[in-house]
């Protein structure tokens, strides 16, 4: 057994269904950037972070994205849980923010364990609400937040989920990522930094509050 894993989800499940995912979970490492799941794929395993985090996007009809929420240690993606209990596409896209650890649980195990193991169906619920906050947030955000509010919660939120306060990250992906042009973003990068809440430097950002 991964002794990162144990140190994860050991103390969330039984020992019955612990020694069930080591026999038949899949362990996967995958660099940062790399699209782990894709929008439109029958999605055939369920992934738990180990470490890492992963970034969870929507696309409109024109191919932009939007970032929805991040996936961190510990975590599981409900949309993932739901598409393969449904037998349906993925809608959104799942992409390695930082090198990621994970394990690949088969789709067919899901609907057993839910009725077997209570410490399985307690840890999917609450996967579930915690999504459905982070979803609600990310819609608050749109609404309710003037963009340089949105853009400065996006960089503290991409300081912790990668627990580095200096990020490598260009103006053209974060504009990608919050769905404006990067005009309105370099401006805005500017406006914060003159706020001192962030320091701008050639190829990277460090976010000075948190």
């Amino acid at each position: 057994m991964n002794t990162d894993f144990k140190e994860s989800f050991g103390y969330l499940f039984v020992e019955e269904l612990i020694n069930e995912i080591d026999t038949v979970g899949v362990h996967k490492v995958f660099k940062q950037d790399y699209i782990i799941i894709e929008i439109g794929e029958y999605i055939k395993s369920m992934p738990l972070l180990i470490s890492g985090a992963i970034k969870i996007l929507r696309e409109d009809e024109d191919g932009d994205e939007l970032v929805l929420y991040y996936l961190e240690k510990g975590d599981t993606c409900a949309m993932t849980l739901s598409c393969c209990m449904g037998q349906a596409k993925s809608k959104i896209r799942a992409v390695a923010e930082t090198e990621v650890e994970l394990i690949m649980l088969p789709k067919e195990k899901m609907a057993t364990w839910l009725s077997k193991y209570k410490t399985w169906q307690d840890y999917i619920l609450q996967s579930y609400h915690n999504r459905m906050d982070e979803l609600l947030d990310a819609v608050d955000t749109i609404a309710f937040l003037k963009m340089d509010e949105r853009l400065f919660k996006y960089l503290k939120d991409k300081a912790m989920v990668t627990h580095n306060d200096v990020l490598n990250v260009t103006h053209k992906q974060i504009s990608e990522d919050l769905h404006t042009s990067r005009v309105v973003i370099s401006r805005l990068l500017k406006k914060l930094e003159n706020e001192s809440k962030i320091q701008l430097f050639r190829n990277s950002i460090k976010v000075l509050e948190l």
